[in-house]
């Protein structure tokens, strides 16, 4: 059973490293919000082998990794908190043991990166960075049907991926030499991976990632169309998670899609300004795919556009539920 000093380490880990997702993460009754602490952890301790900004050897990064994943998977004995609290969320959950050797084989892929040719050769590396972090998601929320849920969960993992990876660009060049950009897509609009790495920003690098961000938007309708299938007490914190994410495409629009010359982020403002949006939304009308295209920058195929103002204030001027979700995000803000 995960301890409290497991759980508060991993409650840690996510604070720390993921404000979009510890936000979203704090709504979730505890029945899940617990188990994902800790999943979070085990994702970010992957993560952090290959991230490192000063890596030990290709093969002794694959040796460490290789030692979380038998940990993970009960096959070795966890010397830390976090994996120790993962391979028992992962018994007790019913985590399928190949979505972890999923994730933590494309973690792998990252620590020599080659890049990919074209979106389709992405959509593999997806598959184990996003898609089994949805899928073991599901195993924790428990939906009724989960068959029912699973593509809608598979395109909203990847619609979050593909925002992290149109943010990063700049960051994911210069740090770690990646470029997840397809090099079809760079080569339609003239330019290339090398002008991604030397950080040459031009028209045919955004016109780049504004077809990315297309791209994009379409795996983020295809993925909330289906929040729906999950458990009722789950369904507004992972709609909260996919309006946070996607407010990142409306920062890269308003910088005309140049990704190069810094990575566009949220503040604090802005975590105020969605959370509030999308609770007053969702307090309206409880229709997730609905409140989706009312709250976020991703307009609906009907060209529906977000509805502006925050709804802070009911009729009758008192405080009304729009501001107490506000005071307790200032109580959970990330720090450090």
């Amino acid at each position: 059973m995960v301890t409290d000093e497991q759980l508060r380490t991993s409650r840690a880990v996510q604070r720390r490293t993921g404000r979009t997702f510890h936000v979203a993460t704090r709504f979730l009754p505890e029945r899940a919000r617990y188990p994902t602490y800790v999943l979070y952890a085990f994702f970010r301790t992957a993560d952090e082998v290959v991230d490192d900004p000063d890596p030990d050897a290709p093969a002794e990064q694959r040796a460490e990794l290789a030692r979380l994943r038998e940990a993970a998977l009960g096959e070795g004995e966890p010397d830390d908190p976090v994996l120790a609290a993962f391979a028992d969320v992962r018994e007790r959950r019913g985590v399928p043991d190949r979505e972890v050797r999923e994730f933590v084989d494309a973690m792998e892929a990252d620590v020599e990166p080659e890049g990919y040719d074209t979106y389709e050769d992405l959509t593999g590396y997806l598959r184990g960075s996003s898609v089994a972090v949805a899928y073991m998601m599901l195993a924790v929320m428990d939906p009724d049907d989960p068959a029912a849920a699973r593509p809608h969960a598979r395109a909203l993992a990847e619609a979050f991926q593909l925002t992290n990876f149109l943010r990063d660009v700049r960051e994911d060049a210069t740090e770690y030499g990646r470029v997840y950009l397809p090099r079809a897509t760079l080569a339609e609009h003239g330019v290339s991976a090398g002008d991604v790495r030397d950080l040459r920003a031009s028209e045919g690098v955004a016109d780049a990632v504004r077809a990315e961000l297309r791209r994009t938007e379409e795996r983020y309708r295809e993925g909330v169309a289906g929040i729906e299938h999950l458990p009722d007490d789950c369904q507004f914190p992972v709609l909260l998670s996919a309006v946070l994410y996607a407010e990142h495409h409306r920062l890269i629009r308003e910088r005309d899609c140049d990704v190069l010359s810094a990575t566009p982020s949220l503040g604090y403002r802005d975590y105020l300004r969605v959370v509030a949006r999308t609770w007053w939304h969702w307090r309206r009308e409880r229709d997730p795919e609905a409140v989706f295209y009312r709250a976020s920058a991703i307009a609906a195929e009907d060209g529906m556009e977000p509805e502006e103002g925050t709804g802070l204030s009911g009729a009758t001027g008192r405080r009304d539920s729009g501001c107490r979700v506000v005071d307790r995000l200032r109580s959970w803000w990330p720090v450090g």
